[in-house]
């Protein structure tokens, strides 16, 4: 019997890229896309882009909800192997070819695969931004969803399991997009911070943390050598943990005037 591949797809308001992404899947026995909080053309182009697309609709609050939209994409899913891409990310031919020799001669439940990621449209190898392992490929047998809300991971059994090929990432596209996302996620660190009770923020906590984060991006981790978008992404890393930090400050401040 054929093993059957459903790729599951998370996407909001991504009519620009999700073209893209779609014609890399189109290997799949099955497309789910989770359209969430999606109200541009992601959907009219998802449908005239495949005939084997489900598109499952959700509305909720923006960006908290990651585990909730893999959950919804795998109760629709009906495949025996289950992969994940979000809509920023694009299978390559040679990560095709692996999943199909991978999902046929399985020695493991499940698979992470390596990011390459592009920062501004350009391609980044220091700060950590490779390999980037994330953990996507499943066999269903063995997984049960995902849990978390800020940070998800997967319910899974067995053994873990590598490929080699690239999946590529599309992530950072322009600062406004990168500013919209700071916004939201900083929020949910700083409040992840404050229900931890976080010991009480001082200035010089905030000073050090900012430049610690520099230091080990741009330095330690020679982010410098990916050139302008390095320090650009290093800089943009240490502000966005100026704002966690300052943001956790102010609700610490708001719990002390009660």
């Amino acid at each position: 019997m054929a093993i059957k591949l459903s790729i599951i797809i998370l996407a909001g308001n991504e009519e620009r890229i999700i073209s893209n992404c779609l014609k890399s899947c189109n290997f799949a026995d099955e497309i789910v896309l989770v359209a969430a909080n999606s109200n541009d053309n992601t959907k009219k182009i998802a449908q005239s882009a495949s005939r084997r697309i489900k598109i499952i609709e959700t509305n909720d609050e923006y960006n908290k909800h990651f585990s909730k939209w893999r959950n919804l994409g795998l109760k629709n899913a009906t495949g025996d192997w289950i992969l994940y891409i979000d809509a920023d990310e694009q299978i390559t031919p040679k990560l095709k070819e692996e999943i199909l020799i991978v999902i046929n001669n399985s020695q493991h439940p499940y698979y992470v695969i390596p990011r390459a990621n592009y920062f501004l449209g350009k391609r980044v190898k220091h700060g950590g931004t490779y390999p980037d392992y994330v953990k996507r490929l499943f066999d269903k047998n063995h997984f049960k969803g995902y849990s978390g809300i800020l940070h998800e991971e997967p319910i899974i059994t067995g053994t873990l399991g590598y490929l080699k090929n690239d999946l590529l990432h599309f992530t950072h596209r322009d600062l406004n997009s990168m500013l919209q996302k700071t916004m939201v996620w900083t929020q949910m660190e700083s409040e992840a911070l404050y229900k931890s009770n976080h010991p009480k923020i001082v200035p010089w906590r905030i000073v050090r943390m900012f430049f610690t984060k520099l230091w080990e991006r741009l330095i330690k981790q020679q982010m410098y050598l990916d050139g302008t978008v390095g320090w650009v992404s290093s800089i943009f890393e240490a502000f966005d943990t100026f704002i966690i930090y300052a943001k956790l400050w102010e609700l610490q401040q708001k719990t002390n005037e009660k």
